[in-house]
């Protein structure tokens, strides 16, 4: 019988964003650590480290879930989307992150990463949404700056851009 040492460090491949990548990740490390600093996507940002904050909230096989509750050996094999991959480049930003902007539905921005992770699974899956659909869904965030009424316009803004309606100037936002 071999007793595996709990530092030995064992190769994990995700596909992440699309990209294959494999790096090494020891037992107990956290899927938003083997992101951060193992996979370098450091979008993916950590706050509590218990699942309350939201703020590593990633894509994994296409679902919110938040990578400070997953080791990275779980994720092995696993399809992986981070806030990196919600844009190409700044010209090229997804309904959401254009919403956020003209909204300025963000400050210090350390929530960011993981509320538009989770609105971009929630709104792939409830293209139309009621208010009280998408209060349920930031109550998993603790935001401390914006005070979640620029979140909630710009959150019900991109849901209509994503149904293909138009959408205001950015003049006319506040």
């Amino acid at each position: 019988m071999r007793i595996i040492n709990s530092n030995e460090m064992s190769a994990v491949t995700v596909e992440l964003n699309g990209e294959k990548v494999t790096a090494l990740a020891s037992p107990r490390m956290l899927l938003s650590d083997f992101l951060r600093h193992s996979a370098g996507s450091t979008g993916t940002h950590v706050g509590c480290e218990h699942g309350v904050c939201g703020c590593c909230t990633v894509k994994v096989d296409g679902v919110a879930s938040r990578s400070c509750l997953m080791l990275a050996m779980q994720a092995d094999g696993r399809r992986i989307e981070t806030v990196e991959g919600l844009a190409t480049d700044a010209d090229n930003m997804a309904p959401l992150q254009r919403a956020f902007r003209r909204h300025h539905a963000l400050q210090c921005g350390f929530c960011t990463p993981g509320i538009l992770m989770s609105f971009s699974d929630f709104l792939g899956r409830n293209p139309n949404p009621g208010e009280d659909e998408v209060r349920e869904v930031l109550g998993g965030h603790i935001c401390r700056c914006t005070g979640y009424e620029g979140l909630m316009r710009a959150i019900m803004e991109a849901a209509s851009e994503m149904r293909g309606e138009p959408v205001p100037a950015a003049s006319d936002t506040v």
